[in-house]
């Protein structure tokens, strides 16, 4: 067997390789002038952790990402920020973000443009996708607040590009955020946000100090405030229907633009701009008014079935003014639900956020709805004390219902009367006026009566229509098979849209939509019937036949994608209606007694009304003056 020998060329292969490793290992150690550059390093990045505010405290620092992309972009910016340059020096010339949290509510408050960068509602949460998340108004980049401020030196500077330093304090059980930023040691614009312990209102100010040879004073700063509303209902349609921008103006003026619509408004004297989202809110209050503010408001639902994630784009520019050379403006932020019970705990107008209705519409679901209704939830669930509710309104309206229903049974009656004079009198509409009217007064009728108590329901019916959509305590609240009565209560999920119903099919909107056929089935005959046959005139029974099959389907239509508590009072409120009716016609009301007691009146002397013994003697008038041009002519 031959032995193996190691050969020449693999000793000097080795060789070469041992000298290759060597020579790697000794490049690749440091030198000690990099050694000691690294030793720097470290310990600069140890003394600006050393700055950071301690995590052990309620408002805690939090790291964020960095790059190199912002480590260009930084350096990019100390060289254009003139006197605010300081503040790119700073250790809180960085990406972080801190704190601030109560039970209620957590806001982080971004270092680079000192304004919030995050705000999660803790207590409530979103409907996406079917699963359930907290509220978040602020997420994302959606939100900004930014001030353009102009330097001696011609610069114009926005304060969202720009490193503010945090401080974190303690006034009693309150969490102060301070953030600077600064020009120098005691030259600075600061943002100053105070939390409460449970409050979802914050104390925020604007002030400057030392910049008055720095800053361009002459001309106003410009604050913009910018919100681009993430959705959190069910449906995106409903929440986009009710997403609006609410101002207060001139001493206590209101309004709101965006309901659906792009839109643009300019006002004076404004004291605080709402960007409503539904049922949250964020508000900006200043003690100070603003002197102008250019609001714009632009829908991002531009179609339902793609555009889910956004609703609207607000924004608010107003000028700060500058005062001895410096800013200051006392203010404060609301981010929270946009519940009257807590806006009015205020003080502060704020109850106006919410869409109650103009006029007595308003009153009534101020003084009325929300009191009652928040005590019936003390003693029954959502769903139960809806049922309740519209029991106790629809008893409420009853005696309407009844004098209604007496004065077209009256019509009914006269009605073969009333086209006798017609037939009799039809080549002379004055004189046919003339003995209707007469007709009417004999058998105390009045042919109005049927209207004003329809009139009167009006107010209840347009209160309750804004009332449900904007009670706060309905959210998410569940009945049967609803499981929020503040949204749609889907049955089944339709596999393509349907246009103005939408893809889904909801059951409290088919309820109500049957129950109102079946009243108006019921109630149509005797509406047509009341009503006073006219020359020329459609024939009313047709048109309250046709409305017996539209009204049911407008409503099937309308309401699928509104709010389910709404329709369910609908739906009790007709079927409670029809029972009225029933009883009255039964019960109460004979078109025999009534047909008896109008001949009763017939006979008996009867004295005219004031107003009816003017019309009466206009109606003459106007007769005798017809007659005469006729005379004239032949």
């Amino acid at each position: 067997m031959e032995e193996k020998k190691l050969d020449v060329k693999s000793i000097i292969g080795f060789v070469i390789i041992a000298l290759l490793m060597v020579y790697m290992i000794y490049n690749q150690s440091p030198s000690q002038e990099e050694v000691n550059k690294e030793k720097a390093k470290k310990e600069q990045i140890e003394k600006a952790k050393a700055t950071q505010i301690p995590e052990q405290q309620s408002a805690a620092a939090m790291p964020a990402d960095s790059t190199v992309a912002d480590s260009v972009k930084l350096q990019q910016l100390r060289g254009s920020l003139g006197a605010f340059a300081y503040s790119a020096t700073l250790p809180s010339a960085k990406g972080n973000v801190t704190e601030l949290k109560n039970p209620l509510l957590t806001l982080r408050i971004s270092n680079k443009g000192g304004y919030i960068a995050e705000a999660n509602i803790n207590s409530f949460e979103q409907f996406e996708k079917g699963s359930k998340q907290r509220v978040e108004l602020i997420k994302k980049n959606n939100a900004d607040l930014n001030i353009q401020i102009k330097t001696k030196d011609n610069r114009i500077l926005n304060t969202r590009d720009m490193y503010f330093e945090p401080v974190v304090t303690k006034e009693g059980e309150n969490q102060v955020l301070t953030m600077r930023l600064k020009a120098g040691a005691n030259q600075f614009l600061e943002y100053r946000y105070v939390m409460k312990p449970n409050d979802y209102m914050l104390d925020f100010s604007i002030r400057t100090q030392g910049l008055s040879q720095v800053l361009n004073t002459s001309a106003p700063a410009d604050l913009e405030w910018q919100l681009k509303a993430f959705r959190n209902e069910k449906s995106v349609s409903y929440e986009n229907r009710y997403t609006e921008l609410v101002f207060e103006y001139e001493d206590g003026k209101d309004n709101y633009l965006g309901q659906g619509k792009d839109e643009a408004d300019k006002a004076e004297d404004v004291t605080y701009v709402a960007f409503k989202q539904h049922f949250f809110t964020s508000i900006l209050l200043t003690d100070t008014p603003f002197k102008t503010a250019d609001l714009t408001s632009e829908n991002l639902v531009k179609d339902e079935k793609l555009d889910t994630t956004y609703t609207k784009n607000f924004t608010a520019k107003m000028p700060l003014e500058f005062k001895g050379g410096e800013l200051s403006y006392n203010m404060n932020m609301y981010y929270g639900p946009a519940d009257f019970k807590i806006l009015d705990s205020y003080n502060k107008n704020l109850d106006e956020v919410m869409p109650l209705g103009w006029g007595i519409f308003g009153w009534i679901n101020k003084w009325l709805f929300i009191p009652f209704f928040t005590m019936l939830l003390n003693f029954m669930p959502h769903g139960i004390a809806i049922i309740f509710f519209t029991i106790i309104v629809r008893l409420a309206m009853s005696p309407v219902t009844y004098k209604s229903y007496v004065s077209q049974a009256k019509m009914k009656v006269l009605r073969p009367e009333i086209a006798e004079l017609n037939a009799k009198y039809s080549k002379d509409p004055m004189k046919k006026q003339q003995e209707t009217m007469k007709l009417y007064n004999k058998a105390g009728v009045n042919p109005m009566a049927g209207c004003l108590p329809a009139l009167m329901q009006i107010p209840i019916f347009y209160a309750l229509f804004q009332f449900f959509p904007s009670f706060f305590d309905l959210r998410q609240k569940n009945f049967l098979w609803a499981d929020d009565l503040s949204s749609y209560d889907s049955i089944a999920h339709l596999p393509f849209y349907i246009p103005f119903y939408g893809n889904h099919v909801s059951l409290f909107p088919i309820l109500a939509s049957v129950a109102i056929f079946f009243y108006m089935k019921m109630t149509t005959g005797d509406q047509a019937m009341s009503a006073p046959p006219q020359d020329g005139m459609p024939d009313m029974s047709k048109i309250m036949k046709i409305m017996i099959y539209i009204s049911p389907i407008m409503m099937l239509i309308f309401f699928n994608n509104y709010a389910s508590g709404l329709s369910l009072y609908y739906f009790i409120s007709n079927l409670i209606t029809i029972g009225i009716m029933l009883v009255i016609k039964k019960y109460i009301v004979s078109e025999e007694k009534i047909h008896a007691r109008i001949e009763e009146n017939k006979s008996k002397p009867k004295k005219q009304s004031r107003f009816a013994q003017k019309m009466q003697e206009m109606m003459e008038q106007a007769q005798e003056q017809q007659n005469q041009r006729n005379q004239n002519r032949k």
